[in-house]
């Protein structure tokens, strides 16, 4: 009987402690709830779409976060997004221009027809890229690039020789336009002229033919951002049916 009595002590010890408790709480103060407007909310995102964002990479070939990142600093506009995608991407090609290229892929082109062929080996630092499906994709378009350009003998200015420098030179100083100009102006027509032919004849100086707004160059230094290797085109040939 006593241990029954004690059990019922201790219960009525703990309603009445809990009933106090819970009347505590109904009557304490409230803090003072504040309302965030619309303007002072952080606008993380706003406006940029999973839309945006797949039409950027598609442009671009960077990565997710990168256009969503992008694309964010520049408020949604897609153009401002796409040239800053472009600078970090020459930045990043710029930093590992020096870094050893031994592997890589060559890759063939047939235009339809069968009576024009191109063959360009495009080299990277490791094997893993060369397999990545973005360095194959680069290096299709870059052989379609060659068979789209007629002019084209060298990959940069680099690989042109002080010899045919030389005698492009030779062969604008005796143009029959020039005849008769002060040879100060004569030489700075004729630095501009070879200037111009001599960029036609280089691959990395075209105009990209899916958009002429980048170069060939800009084209490579683009994928070299995305897949953090340094690329090189090391050489192409170009065959005509009939040619030399």
């Amino acid at each position: 009987d006593d241990h029954r009595v004690r059990v019922a002590v201790v219960e009525k010890r703990v309603t009445m402690l809990f009933s106090t408790v819970v009347v505590a709480l109904a009557f304490a103060p409230m803090a003072p709830m504040t309302r965030r407007s619309v303007a002072t909310m952080p606008c993380v995102n706003m406006g940029i779409s999973a839309a945006d964002v797949k039409s950027l990479r598609e442009k671009t070939g960077a990565g997710m976060m990168d256009c969503k990142g992008a694309l964010k600093e520049c408020d949604g506009d897609m153009e401002k997004a796409s040239e800053l995608l472009r600078q970090k991407g020459l930045a990043a090609a710029g930093k590992r221009a020096d870094k050893a290229t031994k592997e890589g892929i060559i890759e063939t082109y047939i235009h339809t027809g069968g009576k024009l062929g191109v063959m360009v080996e495009l080299n990277c630092e490791t094997d893993f890229v060369a397999k990545r499906s973005e360095f194959s994709e680069l290096a299709k378009m870059v052989a379609m690039q060659i068979a789209a350009s007629p002019t084209v003998e060298f990959v940069s200015m680099e690989d042109i020789s002080d010899e045919v420098k030389e005698k492009e030179r030779a062969l604008e100083m005796g143009s029959e336009d020039l005849k008769g100009k002060p040879e100060e102006i004569k030489a700075k027509m004729v630095d501009g002229r070879v200037g111009k032919l001599l960029k036609s004849k280089c691959l990395l100086e075209q105009p990209y033919i899916k958009d002429p707004n980048q170069s060939v160059e800009d084209l490579v230094k683009g994928t070299i951002s995305i897949l953090g290797e340094n690329i090189k085109i090391a050489r192409f040939s170009r065959m005509e049916l009939g040619g030399n």
